[in-house]
């Protein structure tokens, strides 16, 4: 584990640098409190300094968004989606290394030693484990995993359920709900007794459930995330549903044929820069590309694979729905059907960002699929 070194009080000290986005730790730091001002802090975060955090919690919040409403995204005529994409992940790249250069010092035991601060113990044991000595980390991851904590106590209703899911940290909550429905409502094929489903990255275990209470008697849920698959068992547990679905990885198909394969990959190609964006972002397209090659050896005589995703990656143009039927085609697999939704983001009226235009035209599909007969 790397470190970060820092004066203080005319002492040396050093301590354990932690970044779940795998961020270097900051190689100049110094300290700031309530006395810092944000043009100040800002310049500094800037250049690379780091503001190792003395003083109110509070007020660290305040410090935060006041160098946040200092970073300008950039504005101005673009060629065409794909050039406002880039520049809006430039944007959000640049804005997420500015802000993380605010840090804080976890103590021995988690503990957060600032005034008006929560107790951030048990919310940093489910993020990072057990505790094992001093470590800093951003005061936004900090904030992400309060964020993630308060997720997991009191969860997601899905209505398609009748119930809730319960998120882990760095697992990508289903808080858009129009995926889940089409896998509620599209037609089943039809199934032999026992039915067996597999859904690939599996996330919280919402789909793996979902197909679960709509009959299939055994579901396998796959996913690269240990913590994705620690999550979809507790939630499996929760739902009474233990004994219908299974949750192992890390793997993409799992061994063995099922009559229902269900995949929701990652919609955007491209590279996740935290965690949580590896429910966003697939780079190389490699997860939906490793699905449609791999369908057709998992599925047994009469199956059906269901592909759930959005076409935001074409209007983006990064992937063209002509990509995307060929690849289809060069696994040897047809469309049985195609099942669309149109999703809502109450966001993008009250936020506008250089992406919103291209949010009110997403479509969500359900695009079932069948091998080729010969």
């Amino acid at each position: 584990m790397s470190a970060i070194s820092w004066t203080e009080a005319d002492q040396s000290r050093t301590a354990a640098w932690h970044s779940e986005n795998a961020t270097p730790a900051p190689s100049a730091v110094v300290i700031a409190d309530d006395r810092t001002k944000a043009d100040a802090a800002y310049r500094l975060a800037v250049k690379g300094t780091a503001l190792l955090w003395r003083g109110d919690f509070h007020n660290a919040r305040q410090l935060l968004s006041a160098m946040d409403r200092r970073i300008r995204e950039p504005r101005g005529p673009q060629r065409d989606a794909a050039e406002t994409f880039h520049r809006h992940r430039q944007y959000r790249g640049h804005r997420a290394r500015v802000l993380g250069r605010l840090i804080v010092l976890l103590g021995d035991d988690y503990e957060l030693d600032l005034r008006r601060a929560p107790d951030v113990r048990q919310a940093c044991i489910e993020a990072y484990g057990p505790p094992s000595g001093p470590m800093a980390v951003a005061f936004t991851e900090l904030q992400g995993v309060l964020s993630a904590h308060q997720w997991r106590e009191k969860g997601v209703d899905i209505p398609a359920l009748g119930g809730r899911v319960f998120p882990h940290y760095g697992v990508f909550s289903p808080i858009r709900g129009e995926y889940i429905d089409l896998v509620a409502k599209a037609p089943l094929p039809e199934l032999p007794a026992p039915s067996t489903a597999f859904d690939l990255g599996t996330g919280t275990g919402v789909l793996a459930a979902v197909l679960a209470r709509r009959g299939i008697d055994r579901v396998v849920a796959t996913d690269n995330n240990p913590r994705a698959v620690a999550c979809a068992r507790d939630n499996a547990e929760r739902l009474g549903l233990a004994d219908r679905i299974e949750a192992i990885g890390p793997a993409l198909f799992p061994d063995g044929r099922a009559d229902l394969v269900v995949c929701n990959p990652p919609w955007l190609p491209g590279r996740p820069v935290s965690a949580v964006e590896g429910g966003v972002y697939d780079p190389d397209g490699s997860m939906l590309n490793g699905f449609l090659t791999g369908l057709a050896d998992h599925l047994r005589p009469g199956g059906e694979g269901w592909l759930v995703i959005s076409d935001l990656a074409e209007h983006l143009g990064l992937r063209s729905r002509d990509d995307l039927l060929k690849a289809i085609a060069d696994a040897g697999l047809h469309v049985v059907d195609r099942i669309e939704t149109r999703p809502t983001h109450p966001g993008t009226e009250r936020n506008p960002d250089l992406l919103a235009d291209v949010r009110r035209k997403e479509v969500t599909s359900l695009w079932r699929l069948r091998p080729e007969t010969v």
